[in-house]
């Protein structure tokens, strides 16, 4: 479409452009996905909760902007009166020369006002504010927020580094505010997760042993978030695997599990943490295995979360259970029988079958208790037909 025919088009969908920026100014203060704008140095932001993953949906148009005027046309058109828009196609024939450089003048300020931030200019905004001083706790508890919500996107997430973001967030993990390191510790766990480049990254920076030390808070929430990055930095990751260890993360690990007074939630995380890990060395089964997993200082903990009433938190510990008997290391706890491993299963399944409420979920965990014991008994089978 030429330039002049597509002004004078735009021309025509002004008051009904007008009536769509009224609707898209209440969409942008709804409730639907908790987003808003506001401003700590007069720029946009965009403010939400980062726990929703709801999108707009028919709302998708203010997400970037328009990528051109013939987008903003299509938008323009698709939420117009389309008896009104003929009738004002008429009327803009008729304009003289002034009045139609004032209704351009009209037009541009209006597709100024539509024009969203894309994401990543709102990552710069939030990134220059955490490096304003002169901003309050607020405005950076804001920022922060900013960056958690768009973060979510992989290419977000891959631009964070690149932008100055990582090492920002990196640094704020030693901020005097609970908060404020909280924030940054779901920050990098998110960028990380399943994003080797992103692990990398952090790794570099040098973010893990912090966040290992974080785990230790006394801030329930804090340790929950940092025991959240811990594990999405390092999942599938050797590098970050190696550096666990030799930063004392087993011992971190080990010190959660035996605190029955830990948060569930701590406990859930700290048990699936060792079944990925487990996991990861039974995928790469020719590299040594650490002493970590053939340990009883290790397995009597996660056998003793067997007794837990939380049913995810029983199916997780089965998943590592079934995990770590399934390494060769294993074989050495086996023959003493695996740290108490049997009488654990058998009161599990009893309390397993008391489960009145969630009985089909409880049905299923009590299968996969059925089958841990049936591995650990065919790796007794095994162990015993050894030649001493």
């Amino acid at each position: 479409m030429g330039r002049s025919l597509l002004t004078f088009a735009l021309l025509v969908v002004v008051t009904a452009t007008a009536l769509g920026f009224s609707r898209a100014e209440q969409v942008n203060n709804s409730a639907s996905g908790s987003l808003f704008w506001s401003s700590a140095n007069g720029a946009g932001h965009l403010v939400g909760s980062a726990e929703t993953e709801e999108s707009l949906d028919e709302h998708d148009e203010f997400d970037g902007g328009f990528p051109s005027l013939d987008g903003m046309l299509q938008w323009a058109i698709g939420h117009s009166d389309h008896v009104k828009l003929e009738s004002k196609a008429q009327d803009v024939k008729q304009l003289s020369v002034d009045e139609m450089q004032k209704r351009q003048m009209e037009l541009k300020e209006l597709v100024e006002k539509l024009e969203m931030p894309s994401d990543a200019k709102l990552m710069k905004i939030a990134i220059d504010d955490l490096n304003n001083s002169s901003l309050s706790l607020e405005d950076h508890h804001r920022a922060l927020e900013e960056l958690l919500i768009l973060v979510e996107a992989i290419d977000n997430a891959n631009d964070l580094h690149k932008m100055g973001g990582l090492s920002v967030v990196t640094r704020e993990l030693s901020n005097s505010d609970s908060g404020i390191r909280m924030t940054c510790a779901s920050i990098i766990g998110k960028a990380s997760q399943n994003n080797p480049i992103v692990q990398e990254q952090v790794l570099e920076l040098g973010a893990l042993p912090t966040l290992i030390m974080m785990v230790k808070s006394s801030f329930i929430e804090e340790a929950i978030k940092a025991l959240y990055a811990v594990s999405a930095i390092i999942r599938n990751n050797q590098n970050g695997i190696e550096l666990f260890y030799s930063e004392g993360g087993d011992v971190m690990v080990q010190g959660v599990l035996s605190n029955v007074t830990a948060d569930v939630r701590l406990h859930r995380r700290s048990v699936s943490l060792v079944g990925d890990l487990a996991e990861y060395q039974l995928e790469y089964s020719s590299r040594p295995e650490p002493p970590f997993f053939s340990n009883c200082a290790l397995v009597r903990p996660v056998l003793d979360l067997t007794t837990s009433d939380d049913l995810d938190l029983q199916e997780k510990v089965l998943i590592a259970l079934k995990n770590l008997l399934m390494l060769r290391s294993s074989e050495v706890l086996v023959v003493d029988g695996f740290c108490g491993l049997k009488g654990a299963l058998e009161r599990m399944r009893y309390q397993l079958q008391q489960e009145e409420v969630r009985r089909e979920y409880a049905s299923d965990v009590e299968g996969l208790c059925k089958e841990v014991h049936l591995i650990y008994l065919e790796k007794l089978n095994k162990v015993s037909q050894v030649p001493t």
